[in-house]
């Protein structure tokens, strides 16, 4: 099983989009957590000085992790959102 992390740039207007992304998930996946009310604040440094985001983390269990269909999920969300690149990673998950 693997836990899907999908972080989201938080902006005024995603409601729209955050609910498209549940329903896709749930229809696909049968369930999504959504962390919306703490969006989380991420810094890094680049050769610009340091910069600071601010994201909403969208959650899925998979029973098994189709690489390819997340690819091409993560490059729609991109397209969709006018993103240069957004994380969306896969970590194992033993339920206990």
């Amino acid at each position: 099983m693997h836990l899907i992390q999908l972080f989201i740039p938080a902006a005024p207007d995603i409601g729209d989009i955050i609910a498209t992304i549940q329903r896709e998930m749930t229809e696909r996946h049968g369930g999504v957590t959504a962390y919306l009310n703490s969006p989380a604040k991420g810094l890094w440094s680049n050769d610009e000085g340091t910069e600071e985001d601010t994201v909403i983390v969208i959650e899925v269990m998979v029973g098994s992790l189709d690489r390819a269909w997340w690819r091409q999920y993560r490059r729609e969300l991109e397209r969709l959102l006018g993103q240069d690149e957004l994380l969306v990673r896969a970590l194992p998950v033993e339920t206990l």
